[in-house]
């Protein structure tokens, strides 16, 4: 029977998808990974529930809408930048403690439905000395996502490192066109990291 696989997050997932259709997954990694596994033999459905702007607090609002009335079989979560951005763009915080605690609700609530995790660390490659700023605040949030993954015996999927990895050999701009968005070839990193991490 096949399974229910469902990406929420934020712009990062969302991706160009048209929000007011259900079955469309966008042009960026969930798109990606989605072929590449029905390539592979995976029987599943796929669904995109990513919205650009998102933050740990605004998946929870929506968590019961966008996630679990889809009834999956598989969560796969990527939150975290834009609890970052918003501290330096806007001056609006969220501090270690309450993305933990956010989060983890989160988690509880997916696993309380039967659902399998999957984490995805965000990622920031800074382009500016703004930017390398920002890591003073996403790196905890990092290890937030790290550890909960142990703690829930979730699948993380090491999307900071990868993108540190690559960002050592090539221009990071052409991986995270602004730091933080993929450009197609970072779509590409982001799916590949993802589909090698996950089992069918």
């Amino acid at each position: 029977m096949a399974q229910n696989l469902v990406f929420i997050g934020d712009s990062i997932t969302e991706d160009g998808r048209r929000i007011d259709d259900p079955h469309d997954l966008g042009t960026g990694y969930v798109a990606r990974v989605a072929e590449w596994r029905a390539a592979a033999g995976a029987d599943e459905r796929v669904v995109n529930s990513g919205i650009g702007g998102d933050r740990a607090v605004d998946l929870a609002a929506r968590w019961d809408r966008d996630c679990l009335a889809h009834d999956p079989d598989v969560v796969s979560i990527h939150v975290g930048i834009n609890d970052t951005w918003r501290r330096y763009d806007g001056g609006d915080a969220t501090s270690t403690d309450a993305f933990e605690a956010v989060y983890r609700s989160l988690l509880m609530r997916a696993t309380d439905a039967g659902a399998r995790l999957v984490l995805i660390e965000p990622f920031l490659l800074a382009l500016t000395p703004e930017q390398a700023a920002w890591r003073e605040d996403l790196d905890p949030k990092i290890e937030v996502v790290r550890a909960l993954a142990r703690e829930f015996g979730a699948t993380l999927v090491e999307a900071d490192a990868a993108f540190t990895r690559a960002g050592l050999t090539v221009d990071p701009a052409t991986l995270l066109w602004d730091g933080v968005h993929p450009t197609d070839a970072g779509r590409d990193l982001l799916a590949r990291t993802w589909h090698e991490t996950v089992a069918i």
